[in-house]
């Protein structure tokens, strides 16, 4: 039988159905009934011959009375894809301020002294947040020091041949417009950053651009706006800073001694929501970035990681293996208990109105795009996540 994402997708959504069915039940008088009747729908369910060569795990509780009301395989671990995100916005909740980190700075006199944070916002193409880039240009001479990054342009497990896709940018320290070269056709062809404009060759290659080099193919008839990631070096952001602030910028190994203070840029749970709602690996990599930022000299996924999961997440009956923050490696194994019971944490802590707002539901865009069940507002808020062979 050949199974596919949206086939899987539609007999989830069957099954989640029926157990909305069942926590409604919890308020009548037939409730007991009622609810072993949709229990046996549910089991009936899971036992057709769809479910047989796949494993299939789920858990469903109502959070205020804690009561479990089905669940299938909860404490097996699975590959979670992008629901990692989940984990990733729990500990920027806990870790990140309300604005976002952009710049650790020192001054003195007339240079300014910077590292970045790993804000991921800098002139990104849909914040195009210029907080930072305006406040360089108080100064004269900016030294950049690049050494507080301690982890590599990709994450574990990532996929080689995923250079060259918009999913998949590479990851620093101080990223300049989201690390993608953006494309579309007006008169002509724009090209942001412009820096690139010499890279750029129009054909119909069957690549985006060269794996080893920032040269970058775009089809005769491109249509829409098309990204492409582009290969990040000290040499390339201390050009792209300097035509953005037409500033003397200089890269240096290490910031030298002396108190440092922190730049704010945006609201954060703008970027909260554009991550949760694009599925954005991006941010979630960034982000994760950020909040070590918070806690320490070093950026460094394992940093905030190894925080939250000691601090936050050591109470989990099913520890993850966690290695990125946005999903994209399999190397992630996650049990469904587990993504409950940081769902719930954050239920807890947040008033409903926020939390929900960084899921998407029916009648909004993001991730979730069947039709919805009515035309109310909505009242399933979710994330979802895939990879090939697996959808969460």
């Amino acid at each position: 039988m050949k199974c596919n994402s949206q086939a899987i997708l539609n007999q989830l959504f069957r099954v989640v159905f029926l157990l909305l069915i069942i926590s409604s039940f919890l308020l009548t008088s037939c409730a007991g009934i009622k609810r072993q009747r949709t229990f046996k729908q549910v089991n009936s369910a899971l036992a057709i011959d769809f479910y047989d060569n796949h494993f299939t795990g789920f858990m469903v509780i109502e959070p205020e009375k804690m009561d479990t009301l089905f669940e299938a395989n909860a404490n097996r671990y699975f590959t979670p894809a992008s629901n990692v995100k989940i984990v990733t916005l729990f500990t920027a909740l806990n870790l990140i301020p309300d604005h976002i980190p952009t710049l650790s700075y020192r001054a003195h006199k007339d240079s300014l002294f910077i590292q970045g944070t790993g804000d991921p916002s800098w002139m990104h193409p849909y914040f195009y947040d210029s907080t930072a880039i305006s406040f360089l240009n108080k100064y004269e001479t900016i030294v950049f020091d690049t050494s507080n990054f301690a982890d590599d342009p990709f994450g574990p497990g990532w996929a080689w041949e995923d250079y060259e896709y918009a999913y998949s940018p590479e990851l620093g320290a101080l990223p300049l417009f989201g690390n993608v070269l953006s494309v579309h056709r007006q008169d002509s062809l724009v090209i942001r950053p412009n820096i690139f404009e010499g890279h750029v060759v129009q054909n119909n290659n069957s690549k985006n651009r060269e794996r080893s080099s920032n040269r970058f193919y775009i089809p005769d008839e491109l249509q829409d706006t098309l990204q492409i990631p582009f290969i990040t070096n000290d040499t390339l952001s201390q050009k792209m800073l300097e035509q953005l602030t037409r500033k003397n910028v200089v890269i240096a190994s290490k910031m030298d001694n002396g108190p440092k203070q922190v730049l704010f840029g945006l609201p954060t749970d703008s970027i909260y929501k554009r991550m949760m709602f694009e599925s954005d690996n991006f941010l979630a990599e960034q982000l994760m970035l950020v909040a070590s930022s918070t806690i320490s000299d070093t950026l460094s996924f394992k940093i905030a990681r190894d925080h939250i999961l000691n601090m936050q997440l050591q109470d989990l009956t099913n520890q993850p293996r966690w290695v990125d923050g946005s999903g994209l490696s399999r190397y992630n194994l996650l049990t469904p208990e587990s993504l409950v019971a940081i769902l719930l944490k954050m239920y807890r802590k947040l008033p409903p109105e926020r939390l929900f707002s960084f899921f998407p539901g029916w009648n909004q865009e993001g991730t979730i795009s069947s039709p919805k069940p009515n035309d109310k507002a909505p009242y399933i808020f979710a994330n979802s996540g895939s990879l090939g062979n697996n959808y969460n």
